[in-house]
């Protein structure tokens, strides 16, 4: 059963959507020339030349935005419960050989999260987030052996095994693309917090990234495509002759939401529901790298007002992740050229805004 988040208005989904049976929730816009007044005159100092702060000030603004709500005055920025959620699936073009992994690389990285022994393990531990793991659609059991203790929590979301290779089909339906939307959002619904920070793991997950960018924002396959995994020069060719042949199978999926059923993936579906789920509930929803990006250029198709509630924590090494990020007119907190996914780059990111609280406070 899919559970459908509230508050919705039929009149926020477009027609086209609400034939699916997908329903948006409401995202209140956060623009405020008075906010912004105020803010900028606690941030500057007479001896100080103006905007000194640079692209810390529009850090202390947009969460200033997005955390005064209703007609109260704003004081200060509060962060309460932050949350990490990684979502974890797998994709069926990874069998055309577009990654240097096996398949069952992804089950193994989720029991390294489930048992705490990633890096970002440590990082959610030492900034305070908790941790929680959603299988979206890893191809295999995903649970620890028999009487492991798990130090991470699992939710068990799967709407199937691994999508379908995208060459030869859609990787997923419609129906199932818009149930994947809905559980991200009932995840987001009933975890505490005002801040949630997005990751992924998944074989396969920076071709579905690649093939939406381009699909999306017009930019040429041949510019979205990288590496990804590390492939040398001979098998990043063969991946973009896969990524052609997956586009053009799939050319007439323009539109957001069937370009997410055509080419991607469950996991980034899900953290599409996610991010609607966290702005219409006035989060800070902190986007990881590439992968997570791509949900974000999903969800801002969906839902425009999205974008004012996220913050790009980092440019990866992804050349399309770049060209994604000038697309969305973001400027992102980090560039520590990282390939690791799992939402390490938004606790990397994590003091930048605790900076910002902080300068508020001063």
């Amino acid at each position: 059963m899919v559970i459908k988040p509230f508050p919705v208005r039929d009149e926020d989904t477009p027609v086209a959507d609400r034939l699916h049976g997908l329903r948006l929730p409401v995202i209140d816009p956060t623009a405020d020339t008075v906010l912004d007044h105020d803010v900028r005159r606690r941030l500057s100092r007479s001896e100080l030349p103006e905007h000194a702060l640079g692209r810390l000030e529009s850090l202390v603004l947009q969460l200033a935005r997005i955390q005064k709500a209703g007609p109260f005055a704003f004081d200060l920025l509060a962060f309460d419960s932050p949350q990490l959620v990684v979502f974890a699936g797998d994709h069926g073009i990874a069998d055309e050989g577009v990654s240097v992994f096996a398949q069952d690389t992804t089950r193994q990285r989720v029991l390294h999260l489930l048992q705490g022994t990633a890096p970002v393990n440590a990082l959610a531990e030492l900034h305070g987030f908790e941790l929680t793991v959603v299988d979206a659609g890893v191809a295999s059991h995903t649970a620890l052996p028999e009487g492991a203790s798990p130090r991470v929590p699992l939710q068990l979301r799967k709407i199937g095994h691994a999508t379908r290779n995208m060459v030869l089909s859609p990787a997923m339906s419609v129906p199932q693309a818009v149930a994947a939307l809905h559980a991200g959002m009932n995840v987001v619904h009933h975890l505490p917090g005002n801040v949630l920070a997005l990751g992924d793991v998944g074989v396969g997950s920076t071709s579905c990234a690649a093939l939406l960018l381009s699909r999306l924002c017009g930019v040429p396959l041949a510019d979205a495509c990288g590496r990804g995994s590390g492939l040398d020069d001979g098998r990043l060719q063969h991946k973009l002759e896969k990524l052609f042949a997956a586009a053009t199978r799939h050319r007439k999926a323009t539109a957001p939401l069937e370009a997410l059923a055509a080419m991607g993936g469950f996991e980034i579906a899900m953290m599409v529901g996610a991010m609607l789920q966290a702005a219409s509930e006035r989060r800070v929803v902190l986007v990881d790298g590439f992968v997570a990006g791509a949900a974000a250029l999903v969800a801002r198709g969906l839902a425009p007002a999205v974008a004012n509630y996220l913050v790009f924590t980092h440019r990866s090494a992804e050349p399309g992740h770049r060209l994604l990020l000038i697309h969305l007119q973001a400027q992102p907190l980090l560039d520590m050229e990282l390939r690791t996914g799992q939402g390490v780059g938004t606790l990397l990111a994590w003091p930048l805004l605790l900076a910002a609280q902080r300068l508020l406070e001063h």
